[in-house]
């Protein structure tokens, strides 16, 4: 009886709330809705008035914040490293976007169904509070899905077969390196060595170097607009504004690529050495697959310049970058919410519904 009236209260919220992918990211957390394709993308920013704990703002309202509001509104990242560090936070997170996905349905209760992509490297208690954030944010059932598996899937891979596939996802907290087959993964690295930790990089060095201090939103402009992995065959430059750590006064220089590509090299080479450690512990017949398909490259990471042949130098093979590497997680999961019975096997264990 019971049982029945669940599958009856089921496809009741199936009816009027959305079924929804997330890729619940570090710096920026993207929203797939079944049928409809990536509807949010916003940064996993969150303002707050310390006061009154009132929630100001969330996403790229709250990311314009950072750095420029008075002492008694913090704008913070719930998400540190992949996992959650804010949990109350995170769960009025997560309700927003929930409710912004169904403010075309006038649903009173949205009850969606949500795939989320979570670090390989989590532990239980942080996989649990991803999966509890989520049903106290409204989600009737939540499935949880290994980021590097959900990257493979929007990249298209054949992860199911019995062949190697190999695939690099470069977030804003970390870097997964993955090698899948049938529908698993064989060999991994996950470490909280990403986008955020070149920005730490950026504004490290120009301290070190130029006395200058600068925030983390000029150093991820200046990675964007002129890092790179390798020598470019044109030099580039960009200006940097900041506060000069002697006068105090506010102060702009000029950097150059290779200056940024200094700064970046630790970083680099930290993510070059998972990549060869994650090479030498897979099987001789799946490296052979990956020699002969290919590394795919994924996240935002992936839009480094030059990384790609950098990875292809040091481990002597063809690299290839995902289409739309930022979304590839995200896609993954809303490619698994459009045949969840096919792709269960890929999910990992359920623990709540709701």
């Amino acid at each position: 009886m019971r049982k029945g009236l669940g599958r009856f209260v089921g496809k009741l919220f199936g009816k009027i709330s959305h079924d929804i992918g997330i890729d619940l990211g570090t710096a920026n957390t993207l929203v797939y809705v079944r049928g409809r394709g990536i509807v949010i993308q916003e940064p996993s920013v969150v303002a707050v008035n310390k006061r009154t704990k009132e929630i100001l703002a969330i996403g790229e309202e709250a990311k314009r914040m950072v750095g420029r509001t008075p002492s008694h509104i913090v704008a913070v990242r719930p998400l540190v490293d992949g996992v959650i560090s804010d949990f109350e936070i995170t769960e009025q997170m997560l309700r927003y976007f929930f409710d912004r996905v169904h403010r075309e349905k006038f649903t009173l209760m949205p009850r969606p169904r949500v795939v989320i992509g979570i670090p390989h490297s989590v532990t239980e208690v942080e996989r649990r509070a991803v999966e509890e954030g989520a049903i106290n944010a409204g989600a009737r059932e939540v499935y949880l899905i290994e980021e590097p598996i959900a990257a493979a899937i929007g990249a298209r891979l054949p992860i199911q077969e019995a062949s190697g596939s190999m695939i690099i996802d470069i977030g804003g907290g970390t870097t997964e390196v993955a090698v899948m087959a049938l529908g698993g993964v064989v060999a991994s690295r996950s470490l909280r060595v990403a986008g955020d930790e070149m920005n730490e990089d950026i504004v490290q060095y120009v301290r070190d170097r130029f006395n200058l201090m600068i925030g983390e939103r000029t150093a991820e402009e200046t990675k964007i607009a002129i890092g790179s992995a390798i020598e470019l065959k044109e030099r580039i430059e960009a200006p940097i504004r900041g506060r000069d750590l002697v006068t105090g006064l506010p102060k702009e220089i000029v950097v150059n690529d290779s200056q940024i590509r200094e700064a970046l090299r630790k970083s680099v080479g930290t993510i070059m050495e998972s990549i060869r450690v994650t090479m030498e512990e897979t099987p001789p017949e799946l490296l052979a697959d990956i020699m002969e398909r290919g590394i795919v490259l994924a996240g935002g990471g992936a839009l480094l310049r030059g990384l790609d042949r950098k990875i292809a130098e040091e481990t002597l093979t063809a690299v290839h970058i995902a289409d739309d590497p930022l979304t590839a997680v995200v896609r993954g999961t809303g490619i698994v919410l459009e045949d969840l019975d096919m792709l269960a096997d890929v999910l990992l264990p359920k623990e709540f519904s709701r």
